[in-house]
């Protein structure tokens, strides 16, 4: 089974933790990786490092969509590297078109399109081979149809990072395409927890990047105090959500205790952001609507600590 990854790794941790996932599912095979949100490839170096020490060397990589476009909401630079990597770790930068060429390509070889973090790449693509998404089997972390359950945090359609911050591209790719939604009211019911990390750093390079990266996440975000003693559906030593993962996951035809729906779904900008609602004349729409998150998480580090 072949997956293109279009990811923004380098800045929440989740996308390192569905890349060392990737790595390690058995009978996957990485078509390519390319980067969105970028900065001068620095992502896309931190992607290629990764890979090399997740035993995937010879994965294609490139940089994409920068905020040299202008179509960013804003951009938020990258967490220190001297306290979320071991070393110093030079860019990839390159041309934008091979970027997009990965991305033809893995959508003509019939791979898995899994996007993780802004749509810009999908919709860049779209531009300039019209008719490409609509052909392609897509993934999508992302969206806020239904509102977040009790027990989790309350958060509304301005948080959906990989939405929000190019909602034109968001809007373009979500009318192009028939993807499948993972959502972020689904993906904030699982978690990275602080009793994992022992685990991961008794696992390989990458595992013990993992855990390096979440002791620095928690020094700066403090999602423990935050949601996690604050929130009944999560553990009180809650780190991080798992949103890449689990949309990673559900791409590859994980299912334990998941559920799809296909819903009419209205998607309109107002105001500059991207709203979505379940509307008769909306557009029909694959949504995951259910999770358990305390299986995907025995699974998701089960499975990395292999």
């Amino acid at each position: 089974m072949k997956l293109h990854l279009d990811t923004d790794l380098g800045g929440d941790i989740d996308d390192l933790c569905a890349l060392a996932m990737l790595c390690k599912w058995p009978g996957v095979e990485l078509s390519a990786v390319t980067t969105n949100q970028d900065d001068r490839g620095r992502r896309a170096g931190y992607v290629r490092y990764a890979l090399n020490l997740g035993g995937k060397p010879d994965v294609p990589v490139a940089a994409g969509a920068d905020p040299s476009l202008g179509c960013y909401r804003f951009f938020p630079g990258l967490p220190d590297e001297t306290r979320y990597w071991p070393e110093p770790i030079p860019p990839a930068p390159g041309p934008l078109d091979k970027a997009l060429d990965l991305l033809q390509d893995s959508i003509e070889t019939g791979a898995i399109i899994m996007g993780i973090g802004a749509y810009t790449n999908l919709a860049l693509l779209e531009k300039r081979n019209a008719g490409s998404l609509e052909k392609a089997n897509l993934c999508l972390m992302g969206g806020h149809v239904f509102p977040v359950p009790d027990g989790f945090p309350q958060w509304d359609y301005a948080m959906d990072w990989n939405i929000e911050i190019d909602t034109q591209s968001a809007l373009l790719v979500l009318e192009r395409a028939k993807p499948l939604l993972v959502p972020m009211t689904v993906t904030l019911q699982t978690w990275l927890r602080r009793a994992d990390l022992p685990a991961l750093r008794q696992a390989g390079s990458l595992e013990q990047i993992i855990a390096k990266q979440a002791e620095a996440w928690t020094e700066d975000h403090r999602m423990d105090t935050r949601f996690g003693l604050t929130c009944s559906g999560l553990p009180n030593d809650t780190i991080n959500f798992q949103h890449d993962p689990l949309a990673c996951a559900i791409a590859l035809g994980w299912k334990d205790g998941i559920e799809i729906e296909e819903i009419p779904v209205m998607s309109e900008i107002r105001e500059s952001w991207l709203r979505q609602r379940v509307d008769p004349a909306g557009k029909p729409t694959r949504v995951v609507t259910r999770v358990d998150g305390a299986k995907f998480a025995d699974f998701w580090l089960k499975l990395v600590t292999s």
